[in-house]
């Protein structure tokens, strides 16, 4: 399976903190409802400007301390969906949905960012050792 990019993530971390912070409203959620989901917003807005990833602000975040707090959240929004009987219908479904992007968003991300390649030097675009010492006694 091809995994999505870490930036690709950052642009959906940021539209869908944005529209899950207007859905309880838009919904007409409870007020108990709401919270929980404009936290979850909230929370994954700040984190995500904290991320070290092509579109963090402060870049302290590691990449799979993001995807790990993004599959917490999930989790978390998928069990209150199960555990908020007194909600309509309509709501838990909702709730359970978003629980299962963001799951699924989790797992189905790359585990480093371009920033987090770039210092390390990417396996791939570091030489080999001993490389111009070798290319030196082929040509002698």
């Amino acid at each position: 399976m091809t995994r999505m990019s870490t930036a690709t993530h950052g642009i959906i971390d940021y539209i869908t903190s944005g529209m899950m912070a207007l859905l309880p409203k838009l919904a007409g959620f409870s007020p108990k409802a709401t919270v929980l989901v404009e936290s979850a917003a909230g929370s994954a807005a700040v984190y995500s400007a904290m991320t070290d990833y092509e579109y963090g602000v402060v870049k302290v975040l590691p990449m799979k301390a993001h995807l790990t707090l993004d599959a917490l959240s999930g989790g978390m929004l998928l069990g209150a969906a199960l555990m908020m009987d007194d909600e309509d219908s309509a709501t838990r479904a909702t709730l359970a949905g978003l629980g299962i992007f963001e799951i699924f968003a989790a797992v189905s991300t790359q585990t480093t960012s371009m920033n987090e390649r770039g210092r390390r030097g990417g396996e791939r675009s570091r030489p080999r050792r001993g490389g111009a010492r070798r290319r030196q006694l082929q040509n002698a």
